[in-house]
């Protein structure tokens, strides 16, 4: 398979302009979270970290969720950049998304900021907004990047695209 980015056009960025390893950058951007029918998050002070290939991903601090929102789960994984993450089960109302949301206790040094802030896989919840754009969920179960129409890819994700 040939790859080829798309080329940006104004206002947009290309995942393929992104840095490895990944770079972490503040935002002012409008994130609302909606799951079980009901706003879970806002914020206007999150962090999205920018990776090669990848949709960003956006971390909302933990004190922007409503109360009982996010319920401590089982598991972790290594990221060989950010160090070991830790798992939310999301929560609303009767609903419950298991593992949707993870944070990094203890990040290794230039990520300490997602030490008080969650991502959540946009995917698992009913609804994600960046600055009222409703966000589009990058394909697989493993990355919960969001993308939105000034992102542009290929990214990577879907079917195929482990070995880009």
């Amino acid at each position: 398979m040939t790859l080829q980015p798309i080329v940006p056009g104004p206002g947009q960025e290309s995942v393929w302009d992104y840095p490895r390893p990944p770079r972490l950058e503040t935002t002012t951007e409008r994130i609302v979270i909606e799951f079980g029918g009901t706003v879970i998050a806002e914020s206007t002070t999150a962090v999205r970290v920018l990776e090669t290939s990848h949709p960003p991903v956006y971390y909302v601090p933990i004190d922007d969720f409503v109360a009982g929102a996010l319920v401590a789960a089982e598991g972790s994984s290594l990221c060989e950049y950010k160090g070991m993450a830790a798992y939310y089960d999301v929560v609303s109302g009767r609903r419950r998304a298991q593992r949707a949301g993870w944070t990094y206790p203890s990040p290794t040094p230039g990520f300490e900021a997602l030490r008080t802030r969650v991502a959540i896989y946009p995917g698992a919840m009913d609804r994600c907004q960046i600055d009222g754009e409703v966000v589009k969920a990058q394909e697989g179960d493993f990355y919960g990047g969001w993308i939105t129409s000034r992102i542009v890819g290929p990214f990577k994700g879907a079917p195929g695209t482990w070995g880009w």
